[in-house]
């Protein structure tokens, strides 16, 4: 979607207040996708079959969605999908200022975690079942209860709590959201810069070793502890984030797209874009094109 046409949520948090929460509950889901400058933790239950959108992520929702976005250029939404108008749908949304947390404080090593998962929510982060189950009554608490001192505390430990969750996942992917992370190491960067030259290449994890002074099998393995991934799906990753920014900027083409990303064949391309997105490349610019209608 172009930037010009998502929509900027004003919210309401004042500037003398730490956090303002929004508890609702509703039928279906009318408010479109959207950017804000604001942090936002968002629970959603009973809204099953709905998709969130985060960046060039589009996913169906469970029963319990928790979701945290932490960049005021990352556009997110939910709306109906295969959701049941009939249920009722409860969702409870925490607005809090991006210095909440001074930056000298997350550099503290009992906020590592939190560092960490803060970088992270840069492209959006969605958490675990498990994780939720343990912290949904609290969240449910905080929004019946005053926000005062203990409240602000509360939020804290709900987040650090969050922050330990190893099976969280990032939802939008890097070269969608155009980040560059602070805590990322030099070497790190330095393959970050090489594949954003060279992805639309025939590129070689050799090459790409070579380049950062590394062996093939240490660089193997020093991208999977790094990212979570190897790097043939690291750089498919990379190659899927520049090909959704083209399906919602532009009217190029699927095959053009595909080619200009790195993919020498238009079948191979559908089929990863499919695995790692859950749509096609079409099925995904049609969801997209139906939110600008909303806007």
């Amino acid at each position: 979607m172009k930037k010009s046409e998502v929509f900027h949520e004003i919210t309401p948090l004042s500037v003398e207040d730490c956090f303002i929460i929004f508890d609702r509950k509703k039928r279906n889901f009318n408010f479109p996708v959207h950017v804000h400058p604001e942090y936002e933790l968002n629970f959603i239950e009973n809204a099953q079959g709905s998709h969130r959108i985060v960046g060039d992520s589009i996913e169906e929702i469970g029963n319990l969605e928790l979701c945290l976005i932490g960049n005021p250029e990352l556009e997110h939404g939910w709306i109906d999908y295969n959701n049941k108008p009939e249920n009722e749908i409860h969702e409870i949304t925490i607005q809090f200022h991006p210095d909440l947390f001074l930056e000298s404080l997350l550099n503290k090593r009992q906020f590592y975690s939190v560092n960490i998962l803060f970088e992270n929510a840069k492209n959006g982060v969605v958490f675990s079942q498990n994780a939720i189950s343990k912290i949904q009554k609290r969240i449910k608490r905080l929004s019946t209860g005053s926000s005062d001192f203990k409240a602000v505390i509360e939020l804290i430990s709900i987040l650090y709590e969050l922050s330990l969750d190893k099976e969280y996942r990032i939802l939008s992917t890097n070269s969608y959201v155009e980040t560059e992370f602070s805590t990322e190491s030099k070497r790190v960067q330095k393959v970050l810069n090489y594949l954003k030259l060279h992805y639309k290449e025939d590129v070689h994890l050799k090459d790409v070793a070579a380049h950062i002074g590394m062996s093939s099998a240490s660089f193997s393995r020093f991208m999977k502890k790094r990212s979570g991934k190897n790097f043939v799906e690291y750089l498919n990753d990379l190659r899927l984030g520049y090909a959704t920014r083209e399906l919602v900027n532009t009217n190029s083409p699927i095959s053009e797209i595909c080619y200009n990303c790195g993919y020498n064949n238009i079948s191979n391309f559908n089929r990863i874009f499919k695995q790692r997105k859950g749509v096609t490349p079409k099925e995904f610019r049609e969801t997209y094109g139906k939110l600008r209608k909303l806007i």
